[in-house]
């Protein structure tokens, strides 16, 4: 039975659970999330993961901050000045979206004062250790899902594509 390799694009169906159960994702009545092993598309852990599974195959894996979605990193904790918000009001828990040379990124708003607020660009589950449930459900050498321009699936964004 063929095993995935790099380059190989992979069809799996997947629970994303943080240590303590909590479930922050899952493909669990959806269409199976497809990407490219070694594409670069996914989280680095996840990727190893599927390396060498065969198809029906499935594994819980758990994935440190440095395989997944990276360590907090203080760097990305930014204070601006309140008179960006142009007079609209926020409130610490809010997530806003920026507009950066590389494209629209969230960060989430850690303390606002009179003069300045503080914005976090970490991904939220930075710092987390991940637990995941992974089952291949294909292996292909071409993409089997249409993918929006986003690069997701349709079937997971909800968005149509011309």
């Amino acid at each position: 039975m063929a095993k995935v390799k790099n380059g190989d694009f992979v069809q799996v169906h997947y629970t994303g659970a943080l240590e303590n159960g909590d479930v922050f994702d899952s493909s669990e009545g959806r269409t199976p999330l497809e990407f490219q092993a070694g594409g670069g598309g996914i989280i680095p852990g996840f990727n190893d993961a599927v390396l060498g599974m065969e198809v029906n195959e499935e594994k819980q894996v758990v994935l440190a901050p440095d395989e997944a979605y990276g360590e907090l990193r203080d760097d990305l904790k930014r204070d601006f000045p309140a008179e960006m918000l142009g007079g609209s009001q926020v409130e610490a828990g809010q997530t806003l979206r920026f507009s950066s040379p590389q494209g629209p990124i969230s960060g989430k708003v850690l303390d606002v004062a009179e003069d300045k607020f503080t914005v976090d660009f970490n991904h939220p589950l930075a710092g987390k250790t991940l637990v995941f449930t992974i089952k291949l459900a294909g292996i292909s050498d071409q993409p089997t899902q249409s993918a929006c321009s986003c690069g997701c699936s349709h079937e997971s964004c909800g968005e149509t594509c011309s």
